[in-house]
């Protein structure tokens, strides 16, 4: 592998986790998303020579995920649900200022979402990963809406405490 795309190669995968939650916040369907974001990493891939390492890379990767979400939300324009240039600009924008903890505090969110039982795994993926409110997971899962509000309370009481032991310096 010649230097050139080993830093490409690195430089991308420090970057995935931020490129990844922008597009998230973007693409609402995940089968879309993990498609988009395979087109982002190829696209970055082919126009590394006009990164300047100069300048931060995951801005610039922001920038290369944001043309490809373009071109997805131009093939998917007569959604109803799809978002004005405006508001993209603005998401672009929050995430170009990712700084690199965050970015490891999304690499630990998925380590304890890893972590959780089944059910709660189940649980966070029908509410963040399908977006489904409480009253339908209940429907789902044959419980009333306040028991799964509350199970979902549970579930991020959880995942916030385990993200906090990771972050903390360990004893020694």
């Amino acid at each position: 592998m010649d230097e050139r795309l080993r830093t490409a190669t690195r430089l991308w995968t420090l970057a995935q986790p931020a490129v990844s939650a922008f597009i998230t916040g973007i693409v609402r369907d995940f089968r879309d998303r993990d498609d988009v974001l395979q087109e982002v990493a190829v696209a970055v891939l082919e126009s590394f020579d006009r990164y300047d390492p100069e300048r931060p890379f995951v801005p610039w990767a922001i920038g290369v995920a944001r043309n490809q979400v373009g071109l997805y939300l131009r093939r998917r324009g007569r959604d109803r649900l799809c978002l004005d240039p405006e508001a993209v600009d603005r998401i672009e924008a929050a995430f170009a200022t990712i700084t690199a903890e965050e970015i490891h505090g999304l690499d630990r969110l998925r380590e304890c979402l890893e972590r959780l039982d089944p059910r709660g795994r189940m649980l966070c993926e029908l509410r963040y990963r399908d977006d489904l409110k409480p009253a339908a997971i209940a429907a789902l899962v044959g419980q009333s809406a306040n028991t799964v509000a509350k199970s979902l309370q549970r579930v991020r009481d959880r995942l916030r405490d385990c993200i906090e032991q990771r972050i903390a310096p360990s004893p020694g």
